[in-house]
C-alpha cells in the first residue's frame, strides 16, 4: 500500500469515529430537548397564574413597592445572564453574551452602573477573560435546572433589589437568555424583572379578571393588606420567572447542540464520501503504475531474451 494511500484511509478511520461521537451526542440532544420542553409546559400554568396575582395585587397596592415603584432617576441595574456550562452548541452561548452586552452598553449609556450575574461556564470564561466584574455567578445545572437552583441565583438577586442603592442595591432587574421557540428556532431575548412594568392596559384587564364571573365578588382577596402580600409574592415571583428561564435556555441549549450535532455528522459523512473517492483514486493510480511496471518489465525481458537469440 502506498503512502497516500495509507494517509487517506488512516483520516477515513478518523472521521468514521468522530461521526459515531456527533452522531451519538446528536441523539442524546434529541432526547433531552423532549424532557427539557415538558418541564417548560409544566412550569408556565404556575408563572402564569403568579403574574395574574402579583399583576392584581399590585394594581390594588397604593405604597411604594420593589415590584412596582419605578424609581424617578435610576442610577444602578442588574443583568442576569444565562450560558451554558458546555460547549458543542453552536452559537447558543456567543448569542446570549452578545445581547447581554448590547443591554448593558444600553443601560450604560443611560448611565446606570451595571452589575453582572452569570449562569453558566461560557459566560463565565468570557468575562474572565476579559478581566470583567462578575458580581456572582453559578455553574454545573445548565443542562437541566431545577427550583432549588432557581432559588439560589434569585436570593442575591431579590436582595438587591430590597437594598437602598447607597449601600449597593439596584434600582432594576434585567434578565437576559435564550427563549425556545421552536427545534429549529431559538431566540436570545432581554426582559425585565423588575420592577413589574403596569401599562393602562393591563391594570384595566387587571380589573376586568378581578371581577369577572360574579360582579360583587372579586377573584382575589388580600389579607391582612396587599403591600404585605406583595412582600410575601416578590421572592415567589422573581424565582419563578428565573426558573421558567432556566428551564427556556436549558430547551434552547439542548436543541442548538442537537443541530449543531447534526451538521457536524453531515459534514462527516461528506468528508468521509470524499476521502473514500481520493483513496479509490489513489489505489487506481497504484495499480496502474503497478500494471505498467510488469507490462514495462516483461517488455524489457522479452527484448533481452530476443537480443540474446541473435
Amino acid at each position: 500500500m502506498g503512502a497516500q494511500l495509507r494517509v487517506y484511509k488512516r483520516r477515513i478511520r478518523s472521521v468514521t469515529a468522530t461521526k459515531k461521537i456527533t452522531k451519538a451526542m446528536e441523539m442524546i440532544a434529541a432526547s433531552r430537548v423532549v424532557k427539557a420542553q415538558r418541564k417548560v409546559a409544566a412550569s408556565a400554568p404556575y408563572a402564569t397564574e403568579l403574574t395574574r396575582a402579583v399583576t392584581a395585587v399590585a394594581t390594588g397596592a397604593n405604597n411604594k413597592h420593589a415590584l412596582t415603584t419605578e424609581v424617578e432617576n435610576p442610577t444602578r441595574a442588574a443583568v442576569l445572564l444565562i450560558t451554558s456550562d458546555r460547549g458543542l452548541a453552536g452559537g447558543y452561548s456567543s448569542n446570549a453574551i452578545k445581547a447581554a452586552e448590547h443591554l448593558t452598553t444600553q443601560l450604560t449609556n443611560e448611565r446606570k452602573h451595571v452589575d453582572t450575574y452569570i449562569v453558566g461556564r461560557k459566560g463565565l470564561a468570557y468575562y474572565n477573560f476579559r478581566d470583567r466584574a462578575v458580581s456572582e455567578s453559578w455553574t454545573g445545572f445548565t443542562d437541566n435546572p431545577t427550583y432549588a437552583d432557581a432559588k439560589r441565583v434569585a436570593a442575591p438577586l431579590i436582595e438587591s433589589i430590597m437594598r437602598d442603592t447607597a449601600d449597593g442595591g439596584v434600582d432594576e432587574l434585567h434578565i437576559v437568555f435564550t427563549e425556545f421557540v421552536s427545534m429549529m428556532t431559538q431566540s436570545p431575548v432581554e426582559k425585565r424583572m423588575l420592577p413589574l412594568s403596569l401599562t393602562p392596559s393591563t391594570a384595566e384587564e387587571s380589573a376586568e379578571v378581578h371581577t369577572k364571573g360574579a360582579e360583587v365578588r372579586p377573584l382575589f382577596e388580600f389579607e391582612p393588606s396587599a403591600e404585605d402580600v406583595l412582600d410575601a409574592l416578590l421572592p415567589r415571583y422573581v424565582e419563578s420567572r428565573i426558573y421558567n428561564a432556566l428551564l427556556q435556555a436549558a430547551a434552547s441549549e439542548h436543541a442548538a447542540r442537537r443541530r449543531a450535532m447534526k451538521s457536524a455528522t453531515d459534514n462527516a459523512g461528506d468528508l468521509i464520501h470524499n476521502l473514500s473517492r481520493l483513496a479509490n483514486a489513489a489505489r487506481q493510480a497504484e495499480i496502474t503504475q503497478e500494471i505498467s511496471e510488469i507490462v514495462g518489465g516483461a517488455s524489457a525481458l522479452a527484448d533481452a531474451t530476443a537480443g540474446s537469440d541473435k
